[in-house]
C-alpha cells in the first residue's frame, strides 16, 4: 500500500498598510476598443453526421445515430426492412454538432471554418468525414453548408491493455469547412447615425472617444450616450462614404488607461497578473504540516505442526513534520510579481499563491481586481 498524506493549509497573516492604487495609461485605436453596433457576427449551429471512422463511433446506445443513419439512407431511396433496422452497427458513423460564426458583411459563395463535436459516445472522430451538414442561425434559416475531412489535432490509441491519448479526439476543426448560402444584410450607406459600442464599458473612455472624434472633424457630431456607447453624427461630406468615415474615426488614438488586473484560475493553479501590480507594505507568514501515516504490516505465522492460522496484523507509523515557518516582508513598492518569486523561493505551492493572493485582495492590500475563474 502506498503512503498516504494529509497536508493541512497554511496560516496567512497579513498586516496591511496604505498605498496608493497603481494604474498607467497606453495609446490605443478607436477601432480596437469598440464595435459599430449592427456589424457583428452572428453564430451558426447544425446537425450532421461524421462518417469513415475506424471503428471509433457511436455505439448501439445511441439511437439517434441509428435513426439518423436510418434518414439519411431514405433520402438516397435505400430503404432498410425492419429486421435490418434493429441490427444497424455504427461503430464507423458518428453524430456531431457543427458550430460555426458568419462575419458581418460576408458573401454568398465565401467559405467560413466549423468546428464539429461529437454527441454521443464516440472515442475518437479521427479519420472522418462530415457529410453535408445545413448551418442554421437563431431565425432558424440556413446560412451556411458544412463538409469535408476532418482535422482533430490529436489522437487517441489503445487496446484493451492500455490507452494513448493526445489533445481531445472527440472534437474536430475543419478549415474553409463550410460554403455561404445565404449574407446578413448590413446597410450603411443610409445611415445618418452610427454607434460605437466599446467592449468595456467606461465613463472615462466614452468621454475621450467623444471629445477625439469631435477634436478630428472639427464640429460636435458625437456625444457619448453612455459609459458603453457613443452615438456619431455622420456629416454631409460623409453620407455617401460611410465606410471611410468609419475607418478615420476607427483610426483616432486615444489614452486608454490600464487598470491592473490579477486573474487566476483554481482548477489549473494558473496566475495571470496584467500590467505592473503594486501590493501595499505588507508581511505574509506561511508554513505546512505535514502528517504522514506510513503502512506496517506484520504476519504472525504458527508454530510448526500447530492448528493455528496466519494473522495479518496492521501497526502504522504515523510521522508529524512541522515545517519551517516563512516570514516574508514586504515594502512600499513591492509588486505581485516580487511577491510570487519570493513565495516560489519559499517553496510555496500554486495553490498556496493563489490562497494568499487572494487573503490580500480581501485585506485590502492589492492594489488591482481580482479575477477568478
Amino acid at each position: 500500500m502506498g503512503t498516504h498524506k494529509t497536508i493541512l493549509k497554511f496560516l496567512v497573516f497579513v498586516l496591511v498598510f496604505l498605498y496608493s492604487f497603481n494604474s498607467y495609461a497606453i495609446d490605443v485605436k478607436v477601432g480596437d476598443i469598440t464595435n459599430v453596433r449592427g456589424v457583428r457576427q452572428n453564430q451558426l449551429v447544425g446537425y450532421g453526421l461524421v462518417v469513415g471512422l475506424a471503428g471509433t463511433g457511436d455505439g448501439t446506445n445511441a439511437k439517434f445515430t441509428i435513426q439518423s443513419v436510418i434518414n439519411m439512407l431514405r433520402r438516397f431511396n435505400v430503404n432498410l426492412p425492419p429486421a435490418l433496422t434493429a441490427s444497424l452497427q455504427t461503430k464507423n458513423i458518428a453524430a456531431v454538432i457543427v458550430t460555426a460564426n458568419l462575419p458581418p458583411f460576408i458573401k454568398e459563395g465565401s467559405r467560413i471554418s466549423v468546428n464539429v463535436s461529437s454527441i454521443g459516445d464516440a472515442k475518437s472522430l479521427q479519420g472522418g468525414t462530415l457529410i453535408m451538414t445545413p448551418l442554421v442561425g437563431a431565425n432558424d434559416k440556413v446560412y451556411a453548408v458544412a463538409q469535408g475531412p476532418l482535422s482533430i489535432g490529436g489522437f487517441s490509441f489503445g487496446t484493451a491493455g492500455g490507452n494513448v491519448r493526445q489533445n481531445f479526439p472527440t472534437t474536430a476543426f475543419i478549415p474553409d469547412g463550410a460554403l455561404v448560402e445565404r449574407q446578413v444584410e448590413v446597410n450603411l450607406s443610409g445611415m445618418n447615425k452610427l454607434y460605437f459600442d466599446l467592449n468595456h464599458p467606461d465613463f472615462t473612455m466614452a468621454n475621450r472617444i467623444q471629445q477625439a472624434i469631435n477634436s478630428h472633424f472639427k464640429q460636435y457630431i458625437a456625444h457619448a450616450n453612455d459609459s458603453g456607447s457613443v452615438i456619431v453624427d455622420v456629416p454631409d461630406l460623409y453620407k455617401g462614404d460611410v465606410v471611410g468615415f468609419v475607418s478615420a474615426i476607427n483610426q483616432l488614438t486615444i489614452q486608454n488607461e490600464v487598470k491592473p488586473k490579477v486573474v487566476i484560475d483554481e482548477r489549473t493553479g494558473t496566475v495571470v497578473i496584467g500590467g505592473d501590480v503594486t501590493i501595499n507594505p505588507v508581511s505574509v507568514s506561511h508554513g505546512n504540516l505535514t502528517v504522514t501515516i506510513s503502512p506496517n504490516t506484520q504476519v504472525s505465522q504458527p508454530a510448526p505442526l500447530s492448528q493455528g492460522q496466519t494473522v495479518v496484523t496492521q501497526n502504522p507509523t504515523i510521522t508529524v513534520n512541522q515545517e519551517q515557518s516563512h516570514f516574508l516582508n514586504f515594502y512600499k513598492g513591492a509588486t505581485v510579481k516580487n511577491l510570487v518569486d519570493a513565495l516560489n523561493k519559499a517553496g510555496a505551492t500554486p495553490n498556496d499563491i493563489i490562497a494568499i493572493l487572494e487573503a490580500l485582495k480581501q485585506a485590502g492590500s492589492l492594489n488591482a481586481s481580482l479575477e477568478v475563474m
